[in-house]
């Protein structure tokens, strides 16, 4: 194995940086630094590490100076760079995906670089445990079934319409610049996803000793709810393992292909994301098991969902009723809803009964595109659609979403 790693930006910018850190009030983190670099002391790195920590803790994530997140990267690389000359794959790639996922954009071509290289010797030195049946979805539930893990009142009302390899003119036409949901699909069959994405040992091949990080617990607005760093593998032990479970373990709303590029060869950006003539907004994965739920909700761009694996309810009200789904007033979740759709206290919200809405079950191998308003322009103000995801029981999902602006 070679035993070392190489870090070419930091060789190029790592004494601008040390300078930059010391300009505020890093001493010790530069002493630590560099004595880790030049002496290639374990004990220094660790501490260099844990001092980026605590200025990345020392208060909301948006008041973190970008210099300390560069400054968590350069830590992390030292890390990694000892226990890879160690041989010690597992713990060189849970630092380096730490510092992917806290560190600053300064590194980030050495992190990556050096994720490439570790995991290709981890790969080389792994046996895989082939098993005759390794799916994450193996089979299908009748609709009696699918109806009682609904909400009340779903599918019995407007379905969301299904189109099969709608063009993209039509879609901008007859869709988009109205804000109208739409399905469309056979647009997917020459995924690798379809395929790959429900096999586990594919799963645990390309992304076992990845760290990630998971939201644990029925919805973020739950009081038990908590996020966790787990590996890939811990992660889809807890999927296999869930049977309902009242506190499931959710993959939702990572740049997950941006951290792990194996799994982003796999899938392909519609041309419909570009159908507003602006950038592209995140690309990001939500992986859970059965029963996990998004609550009532709007984004502030429009979505399109590629469903992977497994099925997905998905409920719609248009952004005009925003007020009768009483969303919170506080800033941090004033995108929600209060009412919970599997259990709507009627004193509380007397107006949601009544209203109407659009609903569907988002299958593999299909799209769902939902408009941001029913104005549907590039630039509107107002709040987008609220929805729920909810999937059924015994199903697992992979997704992944598309935001356009």
């Amino acid at each position: 194995m070679a035993d070392k790693l190489e870090t070419p930006t930091l060789d190029a910018e790592g004494a601008t940086l040390l300078h930059a850190i010391s300009e505020h009030g890093g001493y010790a983190f530069v002493s630590m630094a560099t004595l880790a670099a030049e002496a290639g002391d374990p004990r220094a790195a660790e501490a260099a590490r844990e001092m980026a920590w605590e200025q990345l803790h020392s208060g909301p994530w948006h008041s973190v100076l970008p210099v300390w997140r560069d400054a968590y990267s350069m830590a992390c690389l030292h890390v990694a760079r000892l226990h890879f000359s160690n041989g010690e794959l597992s713990e060189s790639l849970r630092v380096l995906d730490m510092g992917l996922i806290m560190g600053g954009s300064l590194l980030r071509k050495d992190l990556d670089s050096a994720v490439e290289k570790v995991s290709a010797v981890a790969r080389d030195s792994t046996v895989s445990d082939q098993s005759s049946d390794r799916r994450l979805v193996r089979h299908e539930l009748d609709q009696a079934e699918v109806l009682r893990s609904l909400p009340i009142k779903s599918l019995s009302s407007k379905i969301v319409v299904k189109r099969p390899a709608l063009s993209l003119e039509g879609f901008l036409r007859e869709y988009f610049l109205s804000g109208s949901p739409v399905i469309i699909s056979d647009c997917m069959a020459h995924w690798p996803a379809r395929t790959k994405w429900n096999d586990l040992d594919y799963l645990k091949r390309v992304a076992g000793d990845r760290t990630v990080p998971v939201e644990v617990g029925k919805n973020y607005l739950c009081s038990q709810w908590k996020q966790e760093l787990i590996t890939f593998s811990q992660f889809l032990a807890r999927i296999e393992a869930n049977n309902c479970s009242d506190n499931p373990t959710y993959l939702a709303q990572h740049p997950l292909f941006d951290q792990i590029s194996e799994l982003r060869k796999d899938i392909c950006v519609p041309d419909y994301c570009f159908a507003g003539g602006g950038e592209m907004r995140p690309l990001n994965a939500w992986f859970g098991p059965a029963g996990t739920v998004t609550p009532l909700h709007h984004d502030p761009h429009h979505n399109i969902l590629a469903q992977v694996v497994g099925k997905k309810y998905i409920r719609l009200y248009s952004a005009s009723v925003s007020e009768e789904l009483y969303p919170y007033t506080e800033t941090m979740l004033k995108n929600s809803s209060q009412v919970d759709l599997d259990n709507i206290d009627e004193a509380q919200f007397p107006k949601v009964h009544d209203l109407e809405f659009q609903d569907c079950i988002l299958e593999e191998v299909t799209w769902e595109s939902r408009g941001k308003t029913q104005e549907g322009v590039i630039r509107c103000h107002k709040p987008g659609e609220y929805m729920i995801h909810l999937v059924k029981l015994n199903q697992k999902r992979i997704e992944t979403r598309y935001g356009n602006l």
